[in-house]
């Protein structure tokens, strides 16, 4: 018997896309296509259980059900209001709205769960009577409404997640500032690391991405340790289908290779071995009360990812001191390492002292921060590419599939099958624009700390021409300057500056004519006085150095032949030597 299938969405943070999209083809998700911040897929009831239970980078897991295009609040009621949410939920249900809204027509998002809501509240009134209808929940409630506008267009899907898949379930306690499960096992997946090798963090709180390694590595579902999911108190849940997939641990094996954590904390520690033990992966996971000044050796040719303080939420006395022992420690400790490090500014990166082979901007909660990878490996460098190696190699060696943008063509095909566009739509090439221009702020963006003038007046901060700028104040190279705002006031010569007002030839021939031209002008004005505001730009003489400075050189301007004698002229010791 064949199933229904149906479009699915899945959500998940900006730079983990790709990730998901190979998690979702994994499960037998069909027509997977990328987004911003998510991935469309089809499939059938059992892909969306898959999904919920084993996608480690999806946040949420949504079904559209209805999709329509508004102007104005009172549309957004009326389009809602016609649904038959029969086929959602009964009565004696509970619901809530969640809504995102990116639109200049609807500013008010509150008030777009208020239209939502009646809409819905009302259907069931007016078939049922006034006393018949489904109760407003805002925390756990049976079924979860998704709400997505983007200008004028309205998708309106079923939540099957419930709460964030990121909260996993298996934590009892947790650190200050503790990262995002779901993105503690993208960055590890996005390292290449599946178990085949040791995995290491220094520094790793409450063990967020040791508990993510240990589940990535002995392929257990991540689902497993939740409680519920949303599409469980649907009206067509399948119970038996989604025990059969809940109980089926087939496709879990043994972990090979060590999975290291420590940290500075005793308390840190304390909270980790909870989470480990929770979680049932303490077979796997080694950990230690060690400071980062205390590691001198480490299993060989690993994985190390780790998130150092930032100094924002969590902070340390010598913050650049921390980032420069870590910087260290990569060198000479953790040799042959692929190593993960988070960071939140450029001055703490850039005191680690290496040079990262991988760059990628990734938000951690309201932080922009960036992830970059550091390969150290023994030997020099040309030794290290002569076997064939290189800095932008992954850690297994995948083939991934080079990304390209898409030709105008694709994308508007893309975004047709999606329903944008149209005459109500927004033009095609404000959204192409925007998707762009959202990638190059979020890397790039100016009121980030330590940021924002990075590449600002860089050639003046060079050291040696800063010394000749602080020399020239002393007039020790003449009036030559740097500069801009003092190129204006140099002064130059008539004759240089009717030779600058020159254009140059088209050619080589032409420029050589122009600079014969030049030294010609030069030899009939040096025979002249000197009258010009310049004379050391002429041939430098006696007349001239005493005209300037007032007084006769204490020194001769030209060497002069020997026998030279002073206050002669150069034709009578000229006489003398003959």
């Amino acid at each position: 018997m064949k199933t229904e299938t149906y479009e699915m969405v899945a959500k998940t943070f900006q730079g983990l896309e790709e990730i998901l999209a190979d998690e979702l083809r994994g499960i037998g998700a069909q027509n997977v296509t990328v987004g911003r911040r998510m991935v469309s897929f089809e499939g059938d009831k059992e892909i969306m259980y898959r999904a919920n239970l084993s996608c480690r980078t999806a946040l949420r897991i949504l079904k559209p059900i209805v999709k329509f295009t508004a102007d104005d609040t009172d549309a957004l009621y009326e389009m809602t209001k016609e649904f038959d949410w029969t086929t959602v939920m009964s009565v004696d249900k509970t619901f809530s709205v969640d809504p995102v809204v990116n639109s200049e027509i609807f500013t008010n998002s509150r008030f777009v769960t208020y239209r939502v809501k009646d809409g819905i509240v009302d259907f069931f009134k007016d078939r049922f009577g006034t006393d018949r209808r489904p109760g407003v929940r805002l925390q756990d409630a049976d079924v979860m409404i998704n709400v997505h506008i983007d200008d004028n267009r309205v998708t309106l899907s079923l939540d099957s997640s419930g709460e964030s898949l990121h909260k996993r379930g298996y934590k009892v306690a947790q650190t200050d500032a503790p990262i995002n499960e779901v993105l503690a096992a993208g960055i590890i997946l996005k390292s290449g690391w599946k178990g085949g090798s040791p995995f290491v963090d220094p520094m790793c709180g409450s063990g967020t991405f040791l508990i993510e390694a240990a589940l990535i590595a002995a392929n257990i579902n991540p689902g497993v340790y939740r409680k519920s999911f949303a599409f469980e108190h649907w009206s067509d849940f399948d119970e038996e289908l989604f025990e059969e997939l809940y109980n089926d641990d087939s496709n879990e094996r043994d972990v090979d290779f060590p999975i290291i954590g420590a940290d500075i904390s005793p308390k840190a520690i304390a909270i980790a071995e909870k989470n480990v033990k929770q979680a049932g992966v303490g077979k796997y996971v080694t950990l230690e009360i060690k400071p980062l000044s205390q590691w001198d050796s480490a299993p060989e040719e690993g994985v190390l990812v780790t998130n150092p303080p930032y100094g924002e939420r969590i902070s340390v006395d010598d913050m650049e001191g921390l980032y420069s022992l870590l910087g260290t420690k990569l060198k000479r400790v953790f040799k042959g390492y692929h190593s993960w490090v988070i960071g939140y500014k450029d001055e703490y990166f850039n005191r680690i002292g290496l040079t990262p082979s991988v760059k990628m901007p990734i938000l951690n909660g309201s932080l922009e921060c960036e992830l970059r990878e550091y390969i150290t490996f023994e030997g020099d460098y040309k030794s290290f590419r002569q076997e064939g190696n290189s800095l932008n190699k992954r850690h297994d060696d995948r083939k991934r599939p080079q990304q390209r943008r898409l030709t105008d063509t694709e994308w508007r095909q893309d975004a047709r099958k999606r329903g944008f566009g149209g005459k109500n739509g927004r033009k095609f090439s404000d959204d192409r624009d925007e998707e762009f221009d959202d990638r190059r702020k979020s890397r790039f963006k100016d009121n980030r700390k330590g940021g924002g003038d990075r590449f600002k007046d860089r050639r003046h901060d060079d050291g040696k021409e800063r010394r000749f700028r602080d020399d020239n104040k002393e007039g020790r190279f003449g009036k030559r300057e740097f500069g801009g705002e003092r190129r204006e006031e140099r002064r130059r010569s008539p004759l240089e500056e009717n030779y600058k007002k020159r254009p140059f030839g088209r050619n080589r021939n032409d420029r050589d004519d122009r600079k014969r031209d030049f030294r010609g002008d030069e030899r009939q004005q040096s025979e002249k006085s000197f009258d010009s505001e310049n004379p050391l730009a002429m041939r430098r003489n006696e007349q001239a150095l005493k005209g300037i400075i007032g007084r006769q050189p204490s020194l001769p301007a030209m060497r002069k032949r020997k026998g030279w004698k002073p206050g002669s002229s150069d034709n009578e010791n000229n006489n003398e030597n003959q």
